[in-house]
């Protein structure tokens, strides 16, 4: 049991920040740290995604040589190449994320200029007042 801890000790980490996020997210009443927790549980995907595509034994990324005296028919043994493709989604996601939390900020502004408060509870108060 020890060793499969400590074999996976990488997801035992993104169990953890993904827990963490998912807690200030649910349970926080201030926006900003809900905006935090949703950027720590972001990451921990981001990390994950990015730690499970490593392939050990890799030695070069998937760009072939192509010479007009190769012949078509010699096979490639894929085990030797990087996949990039999870690498470059991330990328994409890392973008997300960041539109996301510019957005997510820009609306917490906006609520703060309207109710002069960041908590969740004054926030609902005052608008059931109106």
């Amino acid at each position: 049991m020890f060793e499969y801890l400590v074999d996976y000790y990488n997801y035992w980490m993104f169990i953890g920040l993904m827990a963490i996020g998912f807690y200030a997210m649910m349970v926080k009443r201030n926006l900003v740290k809900k905006i935090i927790g949703m950027n720590i549980f972001q990451s921990a995907i981001v990390f994950f995604y990015i730690s499970t595509s490593v392939k050990r034994g890799s030695v070069t990324v998937p760009i072939l040589e192509h010479s007009a005296g190769h012949d078509a028919g010699h096979g490639i043994d894929i085990m030797h190449y990087a996949n990039p493709l999870p690498h470059v989604l991330m990328l994409t996601a890392i973008v997300v994320m960041v539109a996301t939390l510019g957005v997510a900020v820009a609306v917490t502004i906006m609520i703060y200029r309207r109710h002069g408060t960041l908590e969740e509870d004054e926030i609902l108060a005052s608008v059931r007042r109106r």
